[in-house]
C-alpha cells in the first residue's frame, strides 16, 4: 500500500496523506520483526500491539464499560458517585429501592427507632488530649488522612488543606512534612512524623528535637502523630529517588538535592516499647502540651500489647491512637503487601479497643480510624465499634476529582491529584474543588447525622456494636454484637479466666522489648 500510494500521488497528491500513514505503519512492522523482546510482535507485526495498547486502557474500559455500581475497583461506581455528588451539592438520592443483595452473606444493616431524633448542628466533634495533655483539640469526626506533598500535587494540597479549613476539620500532613502548600492554605494540621522524621532531622536522618519544637510550635499544628506503619504497606520502607526531588519537596522534608531520599523500615528513635513511650513524652513537652499520639495497621497483636504494657509502666499514655487497615492504599505498594499483608481495618480497630478496655486506660485515649471509609454508614460503623473519630484519605482524593485511574505512583495522573507534573496539576481547579472538600465533608456528617436520628441517638459516638446486623452464609442474622463485643473493663489486670486469646497473648507480652520472649 505504501508503494501505491507513492504512485497514485504523482497524479493525486492528496494520496500522499496516505502514504505518510502507511509508511509510518510499514516502519513499525519492520521495527516489529527485527525487535528480540516480544514474541506477539514478531508474530503479529503492526497488530500485536493493539494487545499493548488495550491493555494499557483496561483499567479504564473496566471501569468506565464493564463494571457494575457494586463492584469494588478498589472503589464501587456507586461509592465514588456518592463522594461526587456531595462534594458538587448534586443530588445524592436514590430511586428504586435498595441495588444491594440483601438476602446474601456479608449484607449489613442500621437497626432503627420508632423514636427517631433530630439534629440542627451536625458539626460533630471529640476532644483529644489526655491527662497530661495542655492544648487538647476538638476533632471533627471526619478528617482528611494521611497523604505527603509529594504522593499528592501542590494543587491538590492547597485544595484539601483550603477545604479542611473552610470546614473545620483536621488534614494529616503524611510523613512528608509541612509543605508551603500546607502553610498557605492555614488549616489544622496533624504533622505526621514517620521514620525519616522529615522535617524534624538531621543530616544522617535521625531525629533533631531543636527542629520539631520548632515546627509542632506552630498554631496551625493540632495534633501530632508518630506514623509506625501504614495500611499500604506495614513494615515497609520507601524511598523517593534523587531524579523525583524537586526543590519544594527538599524544603518540606528537610533534605538534601540530588540524594535519594530514604523512608527507612523502622524508627531510629526508638526499639522497643519503654522507649516508644519516652519518646512520645518527649513530644509532648518540645510540643507545648500538643496531642501526640501514633498511627499503625495492627500486626502481631502481641507487639501492640507490649505497647500498652509500657504505658502501664511509664505511666506515659498517647493521646490517642490511629488503627489504619490494610485496606487503606493512597501509597503505591508491592502486591503482596497491599493483598496481603496487616489487619483489615474492622478486626485491628476491634483489638486496639478491647485491649486499652482490658488495660483499664481506655478512657485516656482516643482512637481514629482510617480504611476505605467515604460514607456516613461506614463513619457509623466504626464508631460502633470502638473508633471516636475517622480519617479519610482516597474519599478526599475523590471530592477534588480523582476517578480512580490507578496511576497514582507513574506521575502521570490525569486530574492533577497525585502529579509533580505542573502542566497536569494545573488541571486541578484550587478554588472549585476546595470548596468541594468543604461540601463532602458537611454533607458526609449531615448523613451522619440522619443516621444517627434514625436509631434513636442523642449522638453518633453513642453508636454501639448492636446497632448493627449483618447477614451470615447461612441466612440468619448476626448482631454486630455477637462478633465485636466490647469486653469487660480492666480484665487483663485481674486473674479471670475470660477471653483466653487476649490474656494469653498479653501473659507473653513485655514492656521492655517487641522481641517475643522465645526469641528475646
Amino acid at each position: 500500500m505504501t508503494l501505491i500510494c507513492v504512485i497514485v500521488g504523482f497524479w493525486v497528491p492528496w494520496v500522499f496523506v496516505f502514504f505518510i500513514v502507511f509508511a509510518g505503519l510499514t516502519l513499525l512492522g519492520l521495527h516489529d520483526l527485527t525487535q528480540d523482546r516480544h514474541a506477539v510482535l514478531r508474530n503479529y507485526p503492526v497488530l500485536g500491539n493493539l494487545r499493548f495498547l488495550f491493555e494499557k486502557i483496561r483499567p479504564e474500559i473496566r471501569q468506565y464499560l464493564i463494571e457494575s455500581d457494586q463492584e469494588e475497583q478498589p472503589f464501587s461506581r456507586e461509592q465514588r458517585s456518592l463522594v461526587y455528588q456531595r462534594a458538587k451539592g448534586a443530588e445524592d438520592k436514590r430511586p428504586f429501592g435498595s441495588h444491594e443483595k440483601i438476602y446474601e452473606a456479608g449484607y449489613s444493616w442500621l437497626t432503627h427507632s420508632v423514636q427517631p431524633t433530630h439534629f440542627e448542628d451536625t458539626d460533630f466533634r471529640v476532644p483529644v488530649g489526655g491527662p497530661k495533655c495542655t492544648q487538647p483539640y476538638r476533632a471533627s469526626l471526619y478528617n482528611i488522612s494521611a497523604m505527603s506533598f509529594g504522593s499528592l500535587s501542590a494543587n491538590a494540597i492547597l485544595a484539601l488543606n483550603n477545604g479542611a479549613k473552610a470546614g473545620g476539620f483536621a488534614h494529616d500532613t503524611g510523613e512528608g512534612g509541612i509543605s508551603r502548600y500546607h502553610r498557605e492554605g492555614g488549616g489544622d494540621l496533624i504533622y505526621e512524623i514517620g521514620s525519616g522524621y522529615f522535617g524534624c532531622r538531621n543530616d544522617d536522618g535521625t531525629f533533631n528535637p531543636d527542629k520539631f519544637a520548632k515546627q509542632a510550635s506552630a498554631d496551625q499544628v493540632k495534633m501530632i502523630e508518630i506514623k509506625l506503619s501504614q495500611g499500604a504497606k506495614p513494615g515497609h520502607g520507601g524511598m523517593l529517588p534523587a531524579a523525583k526531588i524537586t526543590p519544594e519537596i527538599a524544603e518540606a522534608r528537610d533534605i538534601p538535592m540530588g540524594v535519594d531520599c530514604v523512608s527507612p523500615a523502622a524508627h531510629s528513635a526508638f526499639s522497643n516499647p519503654m522507649e516508644l513511650m519516652q519518646f512520645i513524652g518527649q513530644l509532648r513537652t518540645l510540643s507545648g502540651g500538643k496531642p501526640i499520639g501514633f498511627k499503625l495497621c495492627i500486626g502481631h497483636r502481641r507487639e501492640f500489647m507490649c505497647m500498652v504494657k509500657a504505658m502501664l509502666e511509664t505511666d506515659i499514655i498517647p493521646d490517642f491512637i490511629v488503627v489504619d487497615g490494610t485496606e487503606g492504599g493512597t501509597g503505591a505498594a508491592p502486591l503482596e503487601f497491599a493483598n496481603h499483608v496487616g489487619m483489615p481495618m474492622v478486626e485491628g480497630l476491634t483489638f486496639v479497643h478491647n485491649t486499652l478496655r482490658g488495660a483499664g486506660i481506655r478512657d485516656q485515649v482516643k482512637i481514629g480510624a482510617a480504611g476505605k471509609i467515604v460514607s456516613a454508614f461506614d463513619i457509623a460503623r466504626a464508631l460502633s465499634l470502638g473508633a471516636d473519630w475517622c480519617n479519610s484519605a482516597r474519599g478526599y482524593m475523590f471530592a477534588i476529582g480523582c476517578i480512580q485511574a490507578q496511576a497514582c505512583h507513574t506521575n502521570h495522573c490525569p486530574v492533577g491529584v497525585t502529579t509533580q507534573d505542573p502542566l497536569r496539576q494545573k488541571a486541578l481547579n484550587v478554588p472549585d474543588k476546595s470548596e468541594r472538600v468543604a461540601r463532602f465533608h458537611r454533607n458526609t456528617l449531615k448523613a451522619l447525622g440522619e443516621m444517627a436520628g434514625a436509631a434513636g441517638l442523642d449522638n453518633p459516638c453513642g453508636f454501639l456494636p448492636y446497632h448493627f446486623m449483618t447477614r451470615a452464609g447461612d441466612g440468619q442474622m448476626t448482631e454486630a454484637a455477637d462478633v465485636y463485643s466490647y469486653l469487660r473493663e480492666g480484665f487483663l489486670l485481674d486473674d479471670g479466666d475470660d477471653n483466653p486469646i487476649y490474656r494469653e497473648r498479653w501473659a507473653r507480652a513485655t514492656p521492655h522489648s517487641f522481641a517475643p520472649p522465645e526469641a528475646a
